[in-house]
């Protein structure tokens, strides 16, 4: 039985989705591994949320949001970027391989680089395995 990596990914609306969006409508190939959670900016997603997703079963978590200096919100992409280095310190805390969580940028117009994106992140995550330590997560995750 081969493995299958499950990816959660989050999509801002106004590029990344539709980069998606476009990925499907041009039938570009990729794998469906990837769940899409749509928010409205990269910077909406909160850390817990990547936390949350690994804790309930996710292999990978996957943040698209527009390229710096196209954000909808004018510096939401930046706030992303400046969080992402401290999400990633975190979940290394855990024990959790940096590889699991990307940080990419996709415009409306990438829909190849979507598909490229996923398809490589899925290899990756199928080369490190299951995540581990969900109980471990689930235990720590504070509930709202």
């Amino acid at each position: 039985m081969s493995y299958e990596p499950r990816i959660v990914g989050f999509l801002c609306n106004w590029c990344s989705y539709t980069g998606a969006d476009l990925a499907g409508t041009s039938r570009i190939q990729y794998p469906a591994n990837v769940r899409v959670i749509r928010v409205l900016c990269s910077a909406r997603v909160d850390p817990t949320f990547v936390v949350h997703a690994l804790a309930s079963g996710a292999d990978g978590v996957l943040i698209c949001g527009c390229h710096p200096g196209d954000c909808h919100y004018a510096e939401g992409n930046y706030k992303t970027m400046r969080r992402f280095p401290l999400l990633k310190r975190l979940l290394a805390a855990y024990g959790i391989e940096q590889e699991r969580v990307r940080l990419e940028w996709v415009s409306a117009s990438e829909g190849q680089r979507f598909a490229d994106v996923v398809a490589d992140m899925t290899e990756r995550l199928r080369a490190l395995g299951p995540c581990r330590v969900r109980s471990g997560l689930e235990a720590d995750l504070v509930t709202r």
